[in-house]
């Protein structure tokens, strides 16, 4: 998995080596759901507790830390694309 590339272009298959880092105790779930719905990057950040739960995952702790995991690669995608505004306007 390239380390640069934003969340939401990762394949399935990047999705699946982002959740095996995150949360190898959970990857018997994770990677049936995964596989079986498809979750490239773009869904992946989309997900909410309510998926999680359709998706297995119906520890309440477990749910919140998958969130908080999701939630900063949402924060690291809004600041990658802000760079990339700066980047743009101070080029010119």
């Amino acid at each position: 998995m390239d380390p640069t590339k934003q969340a939401s272009l990762w394949s399935v298959e990047e999705v699946l080596e982002w959740a095996q880092e995150q949360y190898p105790s959970y990857m018997n779930m994770l990677h049936k759901a995964i596989i079986k719905h498809a979750i490239s990057g773009r869904a992946l950040l989309r997900l909410k507790e309510h998926h999680l739960e359709l998706l297995g995952v119906e520890d309440k702790e477990q749910q919140q830390e998958i969130l908080q995991d999701l939630l900063l690669l949402r924060v690291q995608e809004e600041i990658n694309e802000l760079c990339d505004i700066c980047s743009e306007c101070f080029s010119s």
